[in-house]
């Protein structure tokens, strides 16, 4: 946040009173910011895996996004590791990626979990503490891997352990169930 609003203001070619018209204040604007990358990468998640997994069970579609998730959380062409992994929450505190976790995640995975538990890929069980257990394990690897001081190695192993921890939850698991 050492961004003075002069410098903000001049970017965006607005002035100073438009942009306390919108945000009450930097942290304001910064969170708006957050949700946009946010926003931004679970679409881009959402995109990819439905395109690559078209006629797939949702439980690979759901792997396969949480392997997605890690490998966005190493890319530093983006601002996704910057503003939502690592700025994010040092400036707002926690509860801004808690609130990011409660908006553009829970709804989607647990809707992916419901299909993967009527496609009896994954056991039956309550989907809402799931949603929330499976979110927490997600967001902590992503922070893990991104704050890393080998974010490469950290992905690679990471992505390892989430897959074995998950696989778990398999149902009957087959031959067929691979590590990814």
């Amino acid at each position: 946040m050492a961004t003075g609003t002069e410098e903000i203001v001049a970017d965006a070619r607005v002035t100073r009173g438009a942009l306390y018209h919108h945000f009450r204040d930097k942290a304001d604007l910064f969170r708006e910011v957050m949700k946009e990358v946010a926003s931004e990468v679970a679409a881009a998640l959402v995109k990819s895996e439905l395109e690559a997994t078209i006629g797939g069970d949702a439980w690979t579609q759901l792997r396969r996004g949480f392997q997605s998730l890690l490998d966005f959380s190493t890319r530093t062409d983006t601002d996704f590791q910057r503003i939502v992994l690592i700025d994010g929450p040092a400036v707002l505190g926690n509860d801004a990626w808690n609130a990011l976790v409660e908006t553009h995640g829970y709804r989607l995975l647990s809707e992916w979990l419901e299909r993967a538990i009527g496609e009896d890929m994954i056991d039956p069980m309550p989907v809402a503490p799931l949603t929330r257990l499976v979110a927490a394990l997600l967001a902590e690897a992503s922070l893990y891997v991104a704050r890393a001081e080998d974010p490469q190695l950290a992905r690679r192993e990471t992505g390892i352990a989430l897959d074995r921890l998950l696989s778990g939850l398999v149902r009957n698991p087959s031959p067929t169930h691979q590590p990814l």
